[in-house]
């Protein structure tokens, strides 16, 4: 079984190959790493996505997808002599090997907190020798290698949870309450002075940031947690625009009073 997959898998290695050589496909020929990007991130979504709706046909077809950006980044690198898929897989799966010493070592790990534990200690380390390693770096630091090219959000997240490792974190939820009210009463106030765009994007970036920093306390992922209020919003916003057309209207024609109205006996049906 195990075989036959793999067998499965190299059939997408070929079709690739076929796609990239001469007298493949014009468009897979011209792509580079960089144009890919936004394909590679729009799969990761569409993924979650499926998740998010329990739909196991969109998440099959939606895997098959990204795994098809991973072939493809890898093929081009492979053309380019820099490495191969089987430098990717071979790395990958020595990092899970490195990372579950006690699956595949003699460590005694007793649940999964302290996986967890582990885990982000080996990151850490990881970390620390390859800062080591390049010599236009100095020692290493807390925040090394958050990637800036994550979504705000996740970014922002990612980051407090770094800095709360070596203790830069309030022990309690009243402070940062705290300071989500502080950073709302700056943010009127330079909006009442009549600030400038910037000081006031300033202002909610400071404020975003703290609201995210009380998602992380709370063990929730911002980006979910927003997603998840988009698609509420979408599902009643649609519903509003439904009960308004029953009554021969739409938004553009109604009141922003009727569609409050609207919006709360939806809310409140839910």
């Amino acid at each position: 079984m195990t075989g036959r997959r793999g067998e499965r898998f190299l059939d997408l290695v070929e079709v690739m190959d076929r796609l990239r050589s001469p007298g493949g496909c014009p468009w897979d020929a011209e792509q580079t790493h960089a144009s890919l990007v936004k394909y590679l991130l729009e799969e990761a979504y569409e993924t979650a996505e499926a998740i998010e709706d329990g739909d196991d046909a969109a998440l099959r077809e939606e895997l098959g997808d990204v795994l098809l950006q991973v072939v493809f980044h890898a093929r081009m690198a492979e053309e380019a002599g820099r490495f191969s898929f089987a430098d990717v897989a071979t790395a990958i799966s020595d990092k899970m090997v490195r990372r579950h010493p006690h699956v595949f070592g003699d460590a005694k790990v007793d649940s999964a907190a302290a996986q967890t534990a582990s885990w982000e200690a080996q990151k850490a380390a990881e970390r620390a020798a390859k800062a080591a390693s390049r010599s236009d770096r100095g020692a290493p630091g807390a925040l090394d290698g958050v990637g800036i090219a994550l979504p705000a959000l996740s970014r922002a997240a990612k980051l407090q949870r770094r800095a709360a490792r070596v203790g830069f974190d309030w022990p309690e939820l009243a402070p940062i309450f705290a300071k989500i009210d502080e950073e709302i009463a700056e943010l009127k106030a330079e909006i009442s002075a009549g600030a400038s765009h910037d000081r006031i994007a300033d202002e909610l970036g400071d404020l975003l940031f703290a609201v995210v920093n009380l998602a992380r306390r709370l063990e929730t992922d911002p980006e979910q947690a927003l997603r998840g209020g988009c698609r509420k919003f979408e599902r009643r916003f649609r519903a509003v625009e439904a009960n308004l057309a029953a009554r021969g209207k739409t938004p553009a024609t109604a009141t922003l009073a009727e569609m409050e109205a609207e919006w709360q006996k939806i809310k409140a049906g839910e």
